[in-house]
């Protein structure tokens, strides 16, 4: 197979988060309707349920997705070898092993952000990946584990899995603490170091490093690229989508195009439509990932209830659409 090299760097300018029971294929549709150039990425899918389930479900995409990454999650070389072939021939341009999360379920799992711990397996799981596919092979990571501050931990550990061959770590500028907290904790309790991802930078100007961790704004956006090669942001951009609408332009030199809130929600009625005739995809599961797109606008929360009714239902999605523009004023 083709070495891992990165010759591109702008590709992991910019990035939305993978993010379990949100960043499924009809949250990145949506989201690919208010940037081009961002890369996406999929929720976490476990090798196991690649092994041992319903392959077409966990990676059906649209094709409009890319550029688009597939993120595994598991610990045995071989099993995510054979994951990540099948990701490639799925057609992502790109798969991202999860060394990040720290939720006890995952934990039982025996992967997510505990493997930070072995960086030995961890790259033996890349090397195993890379041996196998010519798409870059990437890992998303924490700083450290539990209370453990030292930066010679998350070196040690980015050093190790480099010589497997990985050349582009995202790096959550947070501590996972495996122990005592919640998920939703995790991402709020640790502190944010981001000095820690730009040293890495520093240490390993080879590499690819890209930031993740409480970035909410396109400012925070340029601050880091000064110190980093990209940045992943995840919550702000889904309960906020709209601040993408000007990536393309900040970011990648696009020239601007005149599009508005209203003309995203109605192209993204007509790919609810399609849905439902061609999969039988009720339109509520996909309408709950627009439901930001008003977000600090007058009537925003009244819309978002007309979207969120389960009593519409039944009715077709562009219905519901003039039922909750019917709700609210205008949209500038």
């Amino acid at each position: 197979m083709p070495s891992q090299t990165n010759t591109d760097k702008d590709r992991w300018k910019l990035s939305v988060a993978p993010m379990m029971d949100w960043t499924d294929r009809h949250c990145r549709y949506f989201h690919r309707l208010l940037t081009r150039h961002t890369l996406l990425y999929t929720e976490m899918v476990t090798t196991g349920a690649l092994i041992h389930g319903d392959v077409p479900r966990h990676l059906r995409y649209n094709a409009e997705e890319h550029p688009l990454a597939l993120q595994l999650g598991g610990s045995e070389p071989a099993d995510l070898a054979h994951c990540a072939r099948l990701g490639e021939q799925w057609g992502y341009d790109e798969i991202n092993l999860n060394c990040g999360c720290p939720s006890e379920r995952v934990q039982r799992g025996a992967f997510g952000a505990c493997l930070m711990a072995e960086p030995q397996l961890v790259a033996d799981c890349v090397k195993a990946m890379v041996d196998m596919v010519s798409v870059p092979v990437t890992v998303k990571h924490r700083i450290g584990i539990d209370k453990t501050e030292d930066y010679g931990f998350v070196a040690d550990f980015v050093g190790t899995v480099a010589q497997a061959g990985c050349r582009v770590f995202i790096v959550h500028a947070r501590n996972a603490w495996l122990k005592g907290l919640s998920p939703k904790e995790n991402r709020e309790i640790p502190p944010l170091r981001y000095e820690l991802a730009y040293r890495l930078k520093h240490d390993f100007p080879d590499l690819t490093i890209c930031i993740n961790g409480g970035i909410t704004g396109s400012e925070q956006i340029a601050e880091h690229l000064r110190h980093v090669d990209g940045v992943m942001v995840g919550r702000a951009a889904y309960h906020n989508p709209w601040l993408m609408a000007d990536w393309d332009q900040t970011f990648f030199g696009v020239a601007p195009t005149e599009r508005s809130r209203e003309a995203i929600e109605a192209q993204m009625c007509d790919y609810m439509v399609r849905e439902a005739a061609e999969h039988g995809t009720p339109w509520s599961t996909m309408a709950r990932h627009m439901l930001g797109l008003r977000h600090g606008l007058p009537g925003a929360r009244r819309w978002r209830q007309v979207w969120s009714d389960h009593r519409l239902h039944d009715q077709p999605a562009h219905h519901v659409m003039a039922l909750a523009h019917g709700a609210v004023p205008a949209l500038a």
